[in-house]
């Protein structure tokens, strides 16, 4: 019987979890939103200075890390939400939030070791963090 409670309470994490790297990734978001990159990144000299100062720290006149703001603040609610109230359309929600994000990470890491040959802590925590979260809904399986 013990087993059985340990199972349900192992799929009753998968959620939670993904709203802590929700809240990880916002986090960053945050501070390569509003903290200049030369106090964050710790100087001008410094990988993450160059990142998001590169030409690709913008995405159609708009800084990456906004886009992460926006994208992260709705995962989050998502997930809060069918934590709270599950429900399918929910999960499918979270899902494809992380698929289109896991789309941008591989292209962000791809871009930082690529083509600018530089890395940025911040911007590597929400891609990791991204791709993990996807994982973690691929292979999670739930009852």
């Amino acid at each position: 019987m013990e087993k059985n409670s340990d199972s349900k309470m192992k799929h009753r994490l998968k959620y939670p979890l993904l709203l802590i790297i929700f809240i990880i990734c916002f986090i960053s978001s945050i501070i390569l939103s509003f903290i200049p990159p030369e106090k964050a990144c710790g100087g001008t000299e410094t990988g993450c200075y160059i990142i998001n100062t590169s030409k690709y720290a913008e995405l159609i006149g708009i800084k990456n890390c906004y886009f992460g703001l926006i994208a992260f603040s709705i995962l989050i609610f998502l997930t809060i939400w069918h934590i709270l109230k599950p429900k399918k359309y929910k999960k499918q929600l979270v899902f494809v939030g992380l698929l289109v994000g896991s789309i941008f990470a591989v292209y962000f890491i791809y871009l930082q070791f690529i083509l600018i040959k530089a890395c940025c802590q911040y911007c590597m925590v929400v891609d990791i963090g991204t791709l993990i979260g996807l994982a973690l809904n691929l292979f999670w399986k739930e009852k």
